[in-house]
């Protein structure tokens, strides 16, 4: 994987993100420190620890995005938390490790997913002569759990030369047809793991044969599937068999302690805010205490093995619109030492967000009006008129950012999302400031409030 330098990380996010220089910076700063850590002598390296970021802004102006895209940018462990969710009741403070658990958790996806496509080809392979094996000579009977607990194998009946010569020649015309997609429709029998449903317990999945600890042979059912359900069923199965998991926990744990990212959402929701006399929250207050140990660094037993949080990147955000960054308990203000400001969305913001970004909204609605042959385009005027009144909607009730547009665009495109079912020839729609002021009404216009100040 090539190392990214700020400028070309700031680069990247530019492609999806409008704006907020100040938080691109950091994170790419953060980023590049990373890199340069590794490449130090290990004693001097343990000595350096991340400069974990908070992000305070507004709701809606891509603090959450930039996280994610950073994380993908890299490939890295990401997971993303709701720092609120630990004041709900029944709340204790060991959850709060369950971050450190989700993020091994999606380590280890991360790495058995790569791990799976370096033997993806040898999978297809064995999943097709399986396929292969299922047509030329179908199982006769079911396998006896008995028999898979004490490792005894069904013995094959023998089969004539003659016999055997035939079954190979139609074997041979099967694979031929396989390779051309001339099967993909057919039907075969095939033997696949009943994996029994998780249950819930205080909030965590747990799968029974996992705490029996393969201890029971596993139950197997038979499906009637096509060829082409068949092969995706038998090469997941045929990869697992060839996936080491030892190494695949040992990498991934590895990564999540070296390039693991978490972030915190809402952290300004548990800040405790004085109140005539009082303490803050205790609740809150407790929280900020049970995270501190995992954000200064500490280590957190999985079922995967000890995961240290030394390394880890935190991000935190918050709007404090109500309580302040200084609000936070002092410890933890001195984990998050680098702070960045993210502004409001401007019409000029809006404008850009219409069109800049690779996964725009107008390319969105536009490609998925298309499938039903309706072509959707946007003039210079009605990209005016939408940022015009994504700008003023968030001004005159609650602004909610660059989520303002998806509501505007659904009020906008209603009629034509609802009538268009591909019945219809295809058409052009031509989208204009005139059409966008005449379907959204008082919205794509600013009040004069001044009548209500007294």
């Amino acid at each position: 994987m090539p190392q990214l330098t700020p400028k070309e990380i700031v680069r990247e996010l530019n492609r999806f993100i409008v704006g907020q220089d100040e938080a691109k910076r950091a994170v790419a700063i953060a980023l590049r420190n990373r890199y340069r850590r590794a490449q130090l002598p290990p004693e001097l390296r343990e000595e350096i620890a991340p400069k974990n970021i908070l992000m305070v802004g507004p709701t809606g102006v891509g603090k959450t995005e930039i996280a994610r895209r950073l994380a993908k940018l890299v490939d890295a462990p990401f997971v993303k938390v709701e720092a609120t969710k630990f004041t709900e009741v029944g709340y204790v403070g060991r959850d709060v490790e369950s971050i450190i658990r989700d993020l091994a958790e999606a380590a280890i996806r991360m790495v058995k997913e790569q791990h799976a496509e370096r033997v993806k080809a040898r999978a297809t392979v064995l999943a097709e002569e399986r396929i292969l094996s299922l047509m030329t000579n179908p199982p006769k009977h079911r396998t006896n759990p008995i028999d898979v607990l004490l490792g005894n194998k069904p013995k094959e009946p023998d089969v004539p030369p003659e016999e055997r010569e035939k079954l190979s020649l139609r074997r041979e015309d099967l694979r031929q047809k396989l390779m051309r997609g001339e099967l993909e429709e057919q039907e075969i029998e095939i033997e696949v793991a009943d994996t029994p449903a998780p249950v819930e317990i205080n909030g965590a999945s747990v799968n029974i044969g996992d705490m029996m600890g393969g201890m029971l042979p596993k139950k197997t059912k038979m499906r009637r599937v096509k060829i082409s359900e068949a092969r995706r069923l038998l090469v997941a199965e045929e990869e697992s068999k060839l996936i080491d998991m030892d190494a695949v926990t040992e990498e991934a744990l590895q990564r999540a302690e070296q390039d693991g990212i978490v972030f915190i959402d809402e952290i300004d929701k548990i800040a405790g805010r004085s109140s005539g006399g009082h303490g803050p929250d205790v609740s809150r207050e407790g929280v900020q205490r049970d995270i501190l140990p995992i954000v200064e660094g500490s280590t957190v037993n999985t079922k995967y093995g000890p995961v240290r949080t030394d390394f880890i990147l935190f991000i935190a955000a918050g709007a404090f619109h109500v309580a302040k960054v200084t609000d936070l308990i002092p410890e933890l203000q001195g984990r998050f030492p680098v702070r960045v400001t993210l502004k409001s969305l401007s019409r000029e913001d809006f404008r850009l967000i219409l069109t800049q970004p690779e996964n725009a909204l107008t390319r969105q609605y536009a490609a998925l009006l298309e499938v039903d042959h309706v072509r959707l385009t946007f003039d210079d005027t009605a990209l005016d008129a939408l940022a015009e009144a994504a700008w003023t909607a968030n001004e005159n009730g609650e602004d909610i950012g660059a989520r303002r547009l998806v509501s505007i665009f659904e009020r906008l495109l209603d009629d034509i999302s609802f009538n268009a079912d591909g019945s219809m020839p295809p058409f052009t729609l031509s989208i204009n400031g005139d059409y966008v002021r005449a379907h959204l009404g008082a919205e794509a216009t600013q009040r004069d409030l001044r009548q209500f100040i007294l």
